[in-house]
């Protein structure tokens, strides 16, 4: 059960990976943060391509190895990039705007998601478990938007909450999308390369990005919120690139479930949830942490229903 041990580990990463943007966001301007994070992110992996291109491939036979792969493979990667980096853009402008503690459980929600996205794509069936972790999850986001109200966040009228939602859903989206994109071919995927995916990914998001921020925000720099450089935009690019890197391995290994990997992955709203709340200082904490047991009381139910 190597590949569970190391979704839990993904999971911790993407907590702190969420705290360290969350920071970085503040009072900062979000495109710039967004293109240096996906500079940081492809520069940890651009080594590893360029290792795997010499002669006498060092890396060959190891898991940091990345094959040569023609258009037939990039363009799938390409898609993938392009859905990400839409979730992320989303992301980064709901997560500035909003409490951490109200992003978390939102996108705790994701591996409903993925379930239902399974439901129709893939034409997968739920089971009385399932079902009712679909509805504690849909009761939960209900619970916490009373929640948000309490702050004077209203969740018909707030833009920034239809951001986070839109930004999970492409998440939601991105997932069901890596188990087409990793699965073996005789279960109806393209069975890529993880190494291919996730270095590749993040070298064309890093061009997708500098052409927004060369026509968008450049010419407009000086007229909306200043960028200001803060050391935790790199600690960003590195919980992430690390949290990606052990999800992609743990779903390479024999036995991985995407739907278990996925729901425990979200668990990440533990640690961003306990920072909000200790260095954040965020409010109405008590009836947030209701609404979030009833997230991972959902996650729960998702689980046995896989089982």
């Amino acid at each position: 059960m190597l590949w569970l041990g190391l979704a839990f580990l993904s999971a911790t990463l993407l907590g702190f990976y969420d705290v360290f943007k969350k920071q970085s966001l503040k009072e900062n301007a979000v495109i710039p943060v967004l293109f240096l994070n996906t500079l940081f992110s492809s520069l940890i992996f651009l080594p590893f391509i360029l290792l795997s291109l010499t002669e006498g491939n060092a890396l060959e036979g190891s898991i940091f190895h990345v094959p040569v792969e023609g258009w037939e493979v990039h363009k799938y990667v390409v898609l993938k990039s392009l859905i990400v980096l839409s979730s992320w853009t989303f992301g980064y402008f709901g997560m500035k705007h909003l409490p951490l503690t109200i992003v978390g459980p939102i996108n705790a929600t994701r591996p409903v998601m993925v379930l239902v996205g399974a439901l129709l794509v893939f034409g997968e069936r739920l089971n009385l478990y399932q079902w009712i972790g679909v509805l504690l999850a849909i009761f939960s986001f209900f619970m916490l938007s009373r929640s948000g109200k309490k702050e004077g966040i209203n969740f018909k009228q707030n833009k920034w909450i239809y951001f986070v939602v839109l930004a999970s859903v492409l998440g939601a989206v991105s997932g069901l999308y890596d188990k087409y994109l990793m699965a073996p071919v005789e279960d109806g995927g393209l069975g890529l390369n993880r190494m291919v995916v996730q270095s590749w990914y993040n070298i064309y998001q890093l061009g997708m990005m500098g052409i927004v921020t060369m026509l968008l925000w450049y010419p407009k720099r000086k007229t909306t919120t200043p960028f200001h450089w803060h050391w935790c935009i790199i600690l960003i690019s590195v919980f992430l690139s690390a949290a990606d890197f052990v999800y992609f391995y743990s779903l390479s290994l024999d036995g991985a479930l995407i739907s278990v990997v996925s729901m425990v992955r979200r668990g990440s709203v533990i640690v961003s949830f306990l920072c909000g709340a200790l260095f954040f200082r965020e409010k109405n904490l008590k009836s947030k942490a209701a609404d979030l047991l009833l997230v991972l009381l959902g996650m729960v139910f998702l689980y046995l229903g896989t089982r």
